[in-house]
C-alpha cells in the first residue's frame, strides 16, 4: 500500500510540474492579462551624455503593474529602467504608449517590443521579440 501511495504521489507531482510549465506560454498577450510578465530579447540601447550602451544581445523584462494600464521595463546591460509608463489598447493585440510622439514611442504585443523613448536628454531604444 505504501508503494502505491508513493507511486501515485510521484505521478501527481509530475503532472503538476508539466501543467505548471505549459501554463507559462510565450503566447501570453499583455493586452488580455490582468497581470503580465515577459522577457523580450534583441537589440537595446541607452544614451545619456557620456553614457552610450548598445547591444544586439540585450533583453527587456516587461511587467504590468497593479493599475492595469501601467507597465515597467527592466533593461539588461546596466540600462536604467523605465517605470510607470501608461498604455492604451490599439487593435486586438497591441498596446501603444499614451502620449506617443515621433520622439517617444513604445509598442508592445505578445511577440514584439519596440521602444524609442526620449526624456530629459536620455534615449532608450529596443527592438526585441519573444
Amino acid at each position: 500500500m505504501k508503494k502505491a501511495i508513493k507511486i501515485l504521489g510521484t505521478l501527481m507531482l509530475l503532472i503538476f510540474t508539466a501543467w505548471s510549465l505549459t501554463s507559462c506560454d510565450k503566447d501570453d498577450d499583455p493586452t488580455n492579462n490582468d497581470f503580465f510578465a515577459g522577457t523580450y530579447k534583441g537589440s537595446v540601447s541607452y544614451k545619456d551624455g557620456s553614457t552610450d550602451i548598445n547591444t544586439d544581445n540585450g533583453s527587456v523584462f516587461v511587467t504590468k503593474i497593479a493599475s492595469g494600464t501601467k507597465y515597467n521595463f527592466g533593461f539588461s546591460n546596466s540600462i536604467p529602467d523605465l517605470n510607470g509608463i501608461e498604455f492604451e489598447k490599439k487593435g486586438d493585440n497591441s498596446l501603444v504608449m499614451i502620449g506617443s510622439t515621433a520622439t517617444s514611442y513604445i509598442r508592445i504585443d505578445n511577440n514584439e517590443l519596440k521602444i524609442l523613448y526620449i526624456k530629459d536628454g536620455k534615449t532608450w531604444t529596443a527592438n526585441c521579440t519573444r
